[in-house]
C-alpha cells in the first residue's frame, strides 16, 4: 500500500505542497538561477546593415549568422562563457530564440562547451527581437538612432505602424514578454545556469533595467553589441507590494 493510501486509512490529513510558479516581479533581489544574457552574432541583414524584425523572416537565410556573426560568436561568446565557468559549475540551459542567428549561435555554443542538444529550449515568442514597425528594412544606424530618441520620451513610445504585419513595440511590450520568460525558467529551474540568447539589444537591455528597476526610458545604457555577453545584475531593492498612495485636490481628475 502506498504511503498516501495508508495515510488517509490512518485519517492523516496531508496539505499540499507550496507552488513554485509565480510572476517575477520588478524590482528584484533575487532569483533561483543565474542568468548569462548573450546577444547572438550578426546577422545576414545587420552585417548588411540592414534592420530586419519582421516575425515572417525569423527562420530565412537573411535572419542566419553571417560570417562576421560566426566570427563574434567563436571570438567573444565562447571566450566569456567559459570565463565566467557557464555551464561548468551548474547545470546548464541555453534559451535561444528560435531566430536564426539565435539558434545557430546556441548549436555551435552547445557543441564547443560539450552540451547535449537537449540542453537547448527552443523559445518561439518571448525573444522575438523588438518589432519595428514601418521602421523595418531601415538601415540599422538611422533606426537605432530613432528608437533611442524616441524611448527617451516614454516607455510607452511605440515605433511607426507599418503595412506588413511587423509588430510595432513599446518597451513596456517587451518587458512584458521578458519577464514572461524568466518566470517560466524560475519556475521550471533552481540553481542552474540559464543563458538566455537574444537576436537583438532591446530585449536584453529592456530586461536588466527592469531587474534593476531603473528607468525604462533609458534602457539603451544596458544595450548590448552582436556577440556580448554579460550576467545578468540583480537589483538592490525588491518589489514592493504594498498600495500607492497619492495626493490629488481634484479626485475625479485623477481617477
Amino acid at each position: 500500500m502506498g504511503l498516501l493510501a495508508l495515510a488517509l486509512q490512518a485519517g492523516i490529513e496531508i496539505a499540499p505542497g507550496a507552488a513554485k510558479a509565480a510572476l517575477v516581479q520588478f524590482p528584484t533581489t533575487h532569483l533561483r538561477n543565474r542568468y548569462i544574457l548573450v546577444r547572438a552574432g550578426e546577422s545576414e541583414a545587420e552585417t548588411d546593415g540592414l534592420l530586419l524584425t519582421n516575425t515572417v523572416q525569423k527562420v530565412s537565410m537573411t535572419s542566419g549568422l553571417s560570417r562576421k556573426g560566426k566570427q563574434q560568436v567563436l571570438s567573444r561568446v565562447i571566450p566569456k562563457l567559459e570565463e565566467m565557468n557557464v555551464c561548468s559549475d551548474n547545470p546548464c540551459w541555453l534559451w535561444p530564440s528560435i531566430t536564426q542567428r539565435c539558434y545557430q549561435t546556441a548549436e555551435v555554443t552547445a557543441a564547443i562547451l560539450g552540451l547535449s542538444y537537449s540542453r537547448i529550449v527552443p523559445e518561439y515568442s518571448f525573444l522575438d527581437a523588438r518589432g519595428m514597425g514601418a521602421m523595418d528594412g531601415m538601415s540599422l544606424q538611422e533606426a537605432e538612432k530613432e528608437v533611442i530618441e524616441g524611448d527617451a520620451t516614454s516607455p510607452e513610445w511605440r515605433p511607426p505602424h507599418g503595412t506588413d504585419g511587423t509588430p510595432n513595440e513599446t518597451a513596456n511590450d517587451v518587458l512584458i514578454r521578458v519577464r514572461q520568460l524568466l518566470s517560466i525558467t524560475e519556475t521550471q529551474y533552481a540553481e542552474n545556469d540559464v543563458v538566455i540568447i537574444s537576436p537583438d539589444s532591446d530585449n536584453l537591455s529592456i530586461l536588466q533595467a527592469g531587474v534593476l528597476g531603473s528607468d525604462l526610458r533609458n534602457h539603451a545604457e544596458h544595450a548590448f553589441k552582436p556577440g556580448e555577453v554579460r550576467q545578468l545584475v540583480l537589483g538592490a531593492t525588491a518589489y514592493d507590494p504594498s498600495p500607492r498612495q497619492f495626493a490629488c485636490r481634484k479626485p475625479p481628475k485623477c481617477i
